[in-house]
């Protein structure tokens, strides 16, 4: 194992993930439509967006501090998680020192298309963390906690550190890109794109599903009951969404 930078006091960076999901549903009918938003709302109120967020907790070793969450009508939740993330203080003395920059949030935001049927669920969480944690370790958990079918991801690394002998570090762990933190069989289902500011310590990944099965994109419905025509019809508007989100509207 390489050997580790030895840093003076506090190490100062804050680390930043912002996780963005995009989940698309065809509903025939204002009806689905409506039906697909309420499901989504019930499967992901804010109970279950604060057990995904504790766990998430738990896997990067820190702490639940205070939880605030929040389901809203018509639909939608968030969370708010304030985390430690451990302090290098003796046990029993006053532990506060970056307590106001750790912390984990999720909000939903499920919406659907006036004409062309299609309901898309957006999901924003963002990981800020201080100290030797990186958020990027939990890549592979979000993805599979949600139904992804456009992902897009930023990575930022702010503030600097010393080491022992007085150099600032600006970043104290080498990344090219967001792709080297997810398995290799999550990436094989998707097709991806860097967008990457090395010399600022900024990096972003987007990610569409390569492979579109109708019958997982249907609400209420059988694919065997929808005509040939119709499936190619149904599949070419839910191609047209992803790529669209993908492209940001290019």
């Amino acid at each position: 194992m390489k050997e580790k930078l030895k840093l003076y006091g506090f190490n100062n960076l804050s680390k930043s993930l912002s996780f963005n999901i995009y989940d698309i549903c065809y509903a025939r009918n204002a009806g689905e439509q409506r039906d697909y938003i309420d499901y989504i709302d019930e499967q992901y109120n804010s109970e279950r967006l604060t057990d995904i967020l504790t766990y998430l907790t738990d896997m990067i070793g820190a702490t639940v501090l205070n939880i605030s969450r929040q389901d809203y009508d018509p639909q939608g939740a968030s969370v708010t998680i304030l985390i430690a993330e451990g302090s290098v203080l003796p046990p029993g003395e006053i532990q506060l020192a970056h307590l106001d920059k750790s912390h984990l949030s999720v909000h939903t935001y499920p919406e659907y298309h006036p004409d062309t049927r299609l309901a898309t669920f957006r999901v924003d969480v963002d990981v800020t963390t201080c100290g030797k944690i990186t958020p990027l370790s939990t890549l592979d958990y979000l993805i599979g906690s949600f139904d992804s079918d456009v992902i897009s991801m930023d990575y930022r690394v702010r503030g600097f550190t010393r080491d022992v002998h007085g150099k600032k570090h600006f970043t104290d762990h080498k990344v090219n890109s967001i792709r080297d933190y997810i398995s290799p069989q999550i990436l094989s289902l998707y097709e991806t794109e860097d967008m990457n500011v090395t010399e600022a310590n900024i990096y972003h990944t987007k990610m569409m599903l390569k492979d579109i099965d109708l019958q997982n994109y249907l609400f209420n419905t059988d694919v065997n009951d929808i005509s040939e025509k119709k499936r190619k019809e149904y599949t070419a508007n839910i191609r047209r969404e992803m790529k669209e989100i993908f492209k940001c509207g290019r």
